[in-house]
Order: C-alpha cells, then sequence, then structure tokens
C-alpha cells in the first residue's frame, strides 16, 4: 500500500493532515444528539469497548441492572453512537441492536450525507481519535467522562463518500480475515486450557496413581477420592479475617480473573482508582481472597504479596498446618468444584449473585496429607508449563495479530495510506463479528453505571 500522492495540514493536533482531497467538519454538523425517553419495554443495552452496544442478555450478568424507572433511561437505534463513561479508553461505541441505556450517556445519530457509518465505526476506535477523546474528559478517577459539548466542537477527517465506502470494504475485508486468525488461536487456548483444567482436576480430586484403591467421599461434587483421603469443610481450614488499613498506605491489589490479586499498577488503565484505601481491608502474602460477587465464576486467588483490597472482598487466612495454600487454591478452581460454588451463591446484590460467607465455610474440600500435596503440586506444575508455553505463545499471536488490525485501521481511516484502487472480496456479517467473547480485564459498563448518583436513582 502507498500514501495518497499529496497531502494538505489542517492543523488538529490529534491528525496534523490529511489527503489533500479530503475535507473536515466539526462534529456538530456531521451528528445529532438523541435524548428520547419513554420506552420502558425497550430491552436494556450494554455500552461495550470490544463488542459494541448490544443487549445486556447477550453480555451475561456482568453489568448493573435498572430495575426500575425504565422509562427515564435513553432510546439507541440501530445505527447510532453511544459515548459511555469510559470512551475515553477505548473509543464510542457502535450500535448493533435498538433499545435503552443510561441517561448519563450520550447518543450520537450520524447524518448519512455527511459520513458512511461504517467509516465512523473504525475512526472512533483508532489511536488518534482516542487521543482526541481524552482531551475532551472531564471530571477525575472513576468520576471521568467525555464533555460532549467540548468534543462536538471538534473536526472529523471527511474523505468523498465513494472513498469511505471503499475505506469501508477493504476494512471489512481485512479485519474479518483476521478475526478469523484470531479466533483460530483463541479456539486454541480453550481447548489447552481445558486440557489443563483436566489434569488439574484429576490430581486435586483422585491424586497421582491411576490404580489407587478409592471410597466413597459422601460429597456430591467430589464422588469418590483415594481410600487414605480425608475430607474437611472449609470453616476448618480458612479463618475470616477482617483487618483494615488505617493508612491507606499498602499497595492496593486487585482482582483479575486472568492474573489473580495484583497490584493496580500492573492493570494499566483497566482498573478504577480509589481517592482512599482508607478501611480497605488488608491480606497477607499466601492469604486466599475471595470476589464475593463473582468468587463462583472463579474470581478469589492467593495473594502473592501484602496489601490492601476492596473492603467487599473476603479475607480468608490458610491454615497451613491442614492444607497448602496453592493446593487449596488449585482445589476450589477445579471443575468439580467450581460447580460447588456456583450452586452455594444466593441472594441476588446490586445485579449479582453473592457467595457468602457462611456458605463457603460449608463446602467440603479433600484432604491428603501435606506431603502428598506438596507431590501433586509439583506434579501439577510439571505438566502444566509446556502447556502455559504454547498458551503464553498463542496469546502473543494474538496481541501481535490484534496490533496490526489496530495499526492498519488508524492508517486507513486518517489516510496515511490509499486504498482506494485495491480490490477487495464482500464479507458476510458472521465474518465481522468480534473475535471473542469480552475479555475479563475490560472495564465493563453498566447499564445504570456502579458507584453513581444515577445508579442510587435507578437501581
Amino acid at each position: 500500500m502507498k500514501p495518497y500522492p499529496e497531502y494538505k495540514p489542517i492543523g488538529l493536533a490529534w491528525l496534523p493532515e490529511i489527503p489533500r482531497h479530503w475535507t473536515t467538519r466539526k462534529i456538530k454538523y456531521i451528528f445529532r444528539e438523541r435524548s428520547e425517553k419513554g420506552y420502558p419495554d425497550e430491552p436494556l443495552l450494554a455500552a461495550t469497548q470490544n463488542h459494541g452496544v448490544i443487549p445486556k442478555s447477550l453480555y451475561g450478568a456482568r453489568t448493573v441492572e435498572a430495575q426500575k424507572d425504565l422509562h427515564l433511561l435513553k432510546l439507541v437505534r440501530v445505527g447510532d453512537f453511544v459515548i459511555s463513561l469510559r470512551s475515553f479508553q477505548g473509543g464510542i461505541e457502535y450500535a448493533y441492536y435498538q433499545g435503552i441505556i443510561s441517561p448519563a450517556y450520550t447518543i450520537m445519530i450520524p447524518d448519512s450525507c455527511l459520513i458512511d457509518s461504517g467509516y465512523f465505526r473504525y475512526l472512533a476506535k483508532s489511536p488518534n481519535f482516542i487521543a482526541l477523546l481524552q482531551t475532551c474528559v472531564t471530571g477525575i478517577r472513576e468520576g471521568q467522562n467525555i464533555d460532549y459539548s467540548t468534543l462536538r466542537r471538534h473536526s472529523l477527517p471527511l474523505p468523498p463518500a465513494d472513498e469511505q465506502a471503499q475505506i469501508v470494504r477493504y476494512l471489512d475485508s481485512m479485519t474479518a480475515k483476521i478475526n478469523k486468525l484470531i479466533r483460530a488461536k483463541k479456539r486454541q487456548i480453550a481447548l489447552l486450557q481445558e486440557q489443563k483444567q483436566a489434569i488439574i482436576n484429576q490430581a486435586v480430586t483422585r491424586g497421582l496413581d491411576p490404580d489407587v484403591e478409592l471410597k466413597d467421599s459422601g460429597i456430591d461434587w467430589l464422588g469418590p477420592i483415594p481410600k487414605h483421603w480425608k475430607t474437611c469443610r472449609c470453616r476448618y481450614l480458612f479463618k475470616e479475617k477482617n483487618n483494615r488499613s488505617e493508612t491507606g498506605n499498602e499497595v492496593h491489589l486487585s482482582m483479575s480473573q486472568r492474573h489473580g490479586l495484583i497490584p493496580d499498577s500492573k492493570l494499566a488503565e483497566r482498573c478504577i482508582l480509589s481517592e482512599t484505601y482508607v478501611g480497605g481491608k488488608l491480606c497477607l502474602k499466601d492469604d486466599l481472597v475471595l470476589n464475593r460477587l463473582k468468587a463462583h465464576l472463579g474470581v478469589f486467588s492467593l495473594a502473592q504479596q501484602s496489601g490492601v483490597v476492596s473492603p467487599d472482598y473476603t479475607v480468608l487466612q490458610v491454615y497451613k498446618s491442614k492444607i497448602l495454600p496453592q493446593y487449596s487454591e488449585l482445589v476450589l478452581k477445579s471443575q468439580s468444584c467450581r460447580r460447588e460454588l456456583q450452586l452455594r451463591v444466593r441472594g441476588i446484590v446490586e445485579g449479582f449473585w453473592r457467595l457468602y460467607t457462611d456458605d463457603f465455610n460449608e463446602i467440603s474440600l479433600p484432604l491428603p496429607s501435606l506431603r502428598e500435596q506438596q507431590k501433586i503440586l509439583a506434579s501439577i506444575l510439571d505438566k502444566s508449563e509446556k502447556i502455559n508455553l504454547i498458551i503464553q505463545q498463542g496469546r502473543e499471536k494474538i496481541s501481535l495479530l490484534t496490533e496490526y488490525k489496530n495499526a492498519l485501521i488508524a492508517a486507513v481511516v486518517t489516510g496515511k495510506v490509499d486504498v482506494r484502487n485495491i480490490a477487495v472480496e464482500a464479507v458476510s456479517p458472521e465474518d465481522l463479528a468480534p473475535s471473542g467473547d469480552p475479555d475479563e480485564s475490560e472495564e465493563q459498563d453498566s447499564t445504570i453505571p456502579e458507584d453513581s448518583e444515577e445508579r442510587k436513582k435507578y437501581v
């Protein structure tokens, strides 16, 4: 691909120059704002960075759902664009469905005579445009939001209509091919993870000897266990701790489903920072920390260092004289025990099921001797090492493909390369589907923003 023959400066900090025959126009002349309310029977929508604006029913129970006053939510129609609370991090979201969404969000209606929706859908996700959004932010930390009155005064590049359409056809074709490769890698990773989980599940519930004599454990989720093993309820293996930070000076740890309990600094912009950590729960290395709202989904981890965690988390001291901390974590995250955790949750709190400590304490775990626990851990580590290496290589490949896709989109929508005369293959809507499920590290936007005045009114 080659650049355009000629360029002209346009004086925008986020986009210094564009092809000579392109024009620019202020956002307020390209989009109208939609603020229609009074549609309580429309489906609730969620604004997601990876999938655009989609029904909450497709997104699962990862967002806070409005329960009343639905007539006060804003209507979104197919083809609209939504500025959500995290748009300054991931761009403006395209609406693939009609429904209603938080009144805190801004709904933009594109003028089809000026801009192709597909073109802006790609432009809105480019690093250049996100850099512009970050200059239009108001508020601090978790209260940050896009100031639309500021944004609408900025200008966008506008290629001729036929060129916009060609840009969309080209990018649709290329992203479809890249997404196909990414999906294949993700399927491979999923199979490897299933293989690893099967190894762990077998080792922590049956041991390492395939010929060992078994006995009925008397526990539904566990089934037969080696005859020489015992079982023990969690109340005798863990002790809940409720020590609180008085200064807030400790390292703040946040929960990631993939990485476990790690410092906020390693979560980069994904974590929602608090003004103060005073009153947070203190934990020590090897304490077991559970996110009570998501523990049944596997969102819990051993602390790898001391620090302070959310007061909403459960912190448990592990009785090391009975069970090794690393072994306890593997048992609780095993496929069999995960199903038991899911059965133990109850009482929807703020849109989520909650795992109460009393219910957790009643779960019985298999208990080999400490020496056998050590052997099981060593075996799992040895067998998992090669699988983990292949998984890591797959994730690195996905990262490279994603970087290439993002760089390509940015170059095309800002006029760095000329795709006018490139023949492209037609693609189906299925080919353009996102390359995977929402990542657990994604900061999911709520239908009613969590920890906000809007949420207090509607939830």
